[in-house]
């Protein structure tokens, strides 16, 4: 039996609406002799399956074992064509290259002037919507044509043309090692997470000073400013500057804003962007500002005229709440946030071929610190092992250590001692493996080694040294990334003044509002 998230045909027929598996049947019945096509066949024994059996397909009698990797192929391709005929997916990028492709077909016919009229026309289109890269083919094939079809204007028309490749070129150009700059920096946060030292530092803005490349601001258009904001985002986040996050993610939504007409062309940036905003909201604690703006994400989105398909649908899951445990976060109010546990599991059971690994277990960490902060430590360890049991190092590797760290405080608050000496060896160890032992994690751990040599009088007095040794790291360059994913200080006040952590972070925010 084949695992059903590994065969892409089963993934694609059971990723359809009801309404994309009628419009299918219609489309392959739109000619008699398609009506018993073998691949139709497939098609309805693969969407009354519950999970892939390649057993029940041959025992079936559609097909032989020889011919299956065939009729799979065949049927992937058909249904591929069926949703570009879909009225949903005609997008203006699909609409554009539909019309390049005709354009194409009449220079193949040599109807040269009918060509030329479509190109002249979708080229404008896509100049204005952005669409450089298919503009850029345009251009090329009419420099084919216009060898071909002689006119009395050639001369210019060839200076022309002339003149806009090259100007489409360079922008292309730009927008290409833009996105690539962004693209490396956002591999280096996934792999590495924030620079931990003065060489991870100089690492990253040597890479980021030798990338980056030469531009004159009035030359830059709508792509070109969103590639370059999102270099510099990513930039920000590796180095910790979230007031510097704030301002590029700021300046990401406001072009979307600026060109609303964006939104609906590019919703995946738009939701992207906006989720950024919201994080560097949360970082650098910015609560009114972070609700307003959640709210906004959510009155566009469920607007009708908001683009939907299952990848952004997805999205939005994963933004939104996401943001909204982060809202909690920020206000203390953890009992509030816990009817968001039922929708992010059910969420992530219905999206998880479309969300990778890294944002699953980032959902199970809000969701561990929500328990955390309302007592409910075994749960809280029970949602922490999802993230330690995970054998895909590949993810974000800071995030699982801090998931370690956080499961020791868990382990000591529910009172499992026997338990908490066997993590303290394996978090230990995690962490020299990892080379991730930093001063906040090595107080941690300490303090918690010690446990068993304090007397419950001296306790007190042990969180105070704790708190005071942990305090002058809350501002540190690189020891400050531990207060991101679990605020220890918090914890330690709670102690402290016996009350319960979401009552002190309930009012730390309060404070900051007045």
């Amino acid at each position: 039996m084949t695992n059903v998230h590994k065969d892409a045909l089963f993934v694609l027929v059971k990723s359809l609406s009801k309404s994309e598996k009628r419009q299918f049947k219609l489309y392959v019945g739109r000619l008699g002799v398609n009506t018993d096509a073998k691949f139709l066949a497939l098609f309805n024994l693969l969407d009354k399956m519950k999970t892939y059996n390649e057993k029940v397909i041959l025992e079936s009698g559609i097909v032989k074992k020889t011919q299956l990797s065939n009729l799979k192929a065949h049927l992937y391709k058909q249904i591929l064509v069926s949703l570009r005929l879909n009225p949903v997916n005609q997008n203006i990028r699909v609409q554009i290259r539909e019309q390049l492709d005709f354009a194409t077909i009449l220079y193949q016919k040599g109807l040269y002037k009918q060509s030329l009229k479509i190109l002249e026309k979708v080229k404008g289109v896509a100049i204005e919507n952005e669409e450089k890269n298919i503009a850029y083919e345009i251009v090329e094939l009419e420099k084919v044509i216009e060898t071909q079809y002689i006119t009395r204007s050639i001369p210019d028309r060839a200076d022309e043309l002339a003149i806009q490749a090259k100007h489409l070129s360079d922008q292309n150009a730009l927008t290409s090692q833009l996105s690539n700059l962004s693209l490396q920096l956002y591999g280096m946060m996934l792999k590495l997470g924030y620079v931990r030292n003065d060489e991870d530092l100089q690492k990253v803005e040597r890479y980021f000073e030798m990338h980056m490349p030469e531009y004159k601001p009035e030359d830059l258009g709508f792509r070109e400013k969103l590639w370059l904001y999102k270099a510099h985002l990513w930039y920000s986040f590796l180095l910790q500057d979230f007031l510097s996050c704030y301002k590029f993610a700021s300046k990401w939504v406001d072009l979307f804003n600026e060109n609303e007409r964006m939104i609906y062309l590019n919703p995946v940036f738009y939701l992207k962007g906006n989720h950024y905003l919201l994080e560097s909201l949360f970082f650098v604690k910015y609560s009114t500002q972070f609700r307003s703006t959640l709210l906004k994400l959510e009155e566009v989105v469920n607007r009708k005229s908001f683009p939907k398909n299952d990848n952004i649908a997805s999205l939005i899951f994963l933004y939104v709440n996401s943001n909204k445990l982060n809202m909690h976060f920020m206000e203390g109010t953890f009992d509030k946030a816990l009817y968001l546990v039922k929708i992010v599991e059910y969420g992530i059971n219905k999206h998880r071929d479309r969300i990778d690994q890294h944002h699953i277990m980032v959902l199970y960490y809000k969701i561990a610190c929500l328990y955390f902060g309302i007592g409910d430590n075994k749960t809280c360890i029970a949602y922490l092992k999802k993230i330690i049991n995970n054998k895909n190092l590949k993810m974000r590797e800071d995030l699982m250590c801090f998931a370690r760290v956080l499961s020791l405080v868990a382990h000591y608050e529910a009172g499992m001692d026997y338990h908490l000496e066997v993590q303290l060896r394996s978090t230990y160890k995690f962490l020299l493996k990892m080379n991730d032992l930093h001063a906040v994690q090595k107080e941690m751990i300490k303090f918690l080694r010690s446990l068993g040599d304090i007397y419950p009088h001296e306790l007190k007095g042990a969180f105070q040294k704790l708190y005071d040794r942990l305090k002058v790291y809350e501002n540190h360059p690189y020891e400050k990334r531990a207060f991101l994913y679990l605020d220890i200080l918090s914890w330690l006040e709670s102690h402290l003044q016996n009350k319960p952590v979401a009552q002190v972070i309930r009012e730390k925010a309060l404070a900051l509002t007045r």
